[in-house]
């Protein structure tokens, strides 16, 4: 497996997340819910991310440490973005919800876990956070396999959607 890295990216480098955003087969998971999310399509998933948001988006994401992180996944043998990775604090309690997007053309390659590895070692390491969630739908087995690899344990399904949490206890555990 390739060696990959986070990139935190800058303004100039948004085209690759306005590409991801608008690719109905990266998008797919995202489709058909009923929101009212400017710019979200119900029927593809994607979601609209012009150059002209670009400058507010990046303001409230990047540099935003300890509240919120973003970093595409990059290669590290030839710079090529993969994906992307994110964290924010919840609203509802002392943790940190995540995201975890692999870009369409590199699913399937084993990108996923060290990805998320990569993610968590920046959180808990870099952050000092205390607690990362995640949720998302029962049929997304291979998001259940990636988070159970990396040491994050299921804690309910419900509705049709799984939780999952990791703690930095934990994390730190796993490392030794």
């Amino acid at each position: 497996m390739e060696q990959l890295r986070l990139f935190v990216p800058r303004m100039e480098d948004l085209w690759f997340r306005q590409r991801m955003m608008a690719d109905p087969i990266t998008m797919g998971y995202n489709a058909g819910y009923d929101v009212s999310f400017s710019g979200y399509h119900q029927d593809t998933g994607c979601i609209d991310f012009p150059e002209t948001a670009w400058a507010d988006w990046f303001g409230d994401w990047i540099g935003r440490e300890p509240e919120r992180y973003y970093a595409y996944i990059q290669r590290g043998n030839d710079g090529q973005w993969l994906g992307e990775v994110c964290l924010h604090r919840s609203a509802s309690g002392n943790w940190w919800d995540m995201g975890i997007l692999i870009h369409a053309p590199f699913r399937g390659k084993g990108y996923g876990a060290p990805a998320l590895q990569l993610l968590l070692d920046h959180a808990f390491l870099e952050m000092d956070i205390p607690c990362i969630h995640n949720e998302f739908e029962l049929s997304r087995k291979e998001a259940s396999r990636i988070h159970r690899a990396v040491g994050f344990r299921e804690l309910r399904e419900q509705d049709g959607i799984t939780s999952w949490e990791i703690t930095r206890e934990e994390y730190l555990r796993k490392r030794l």
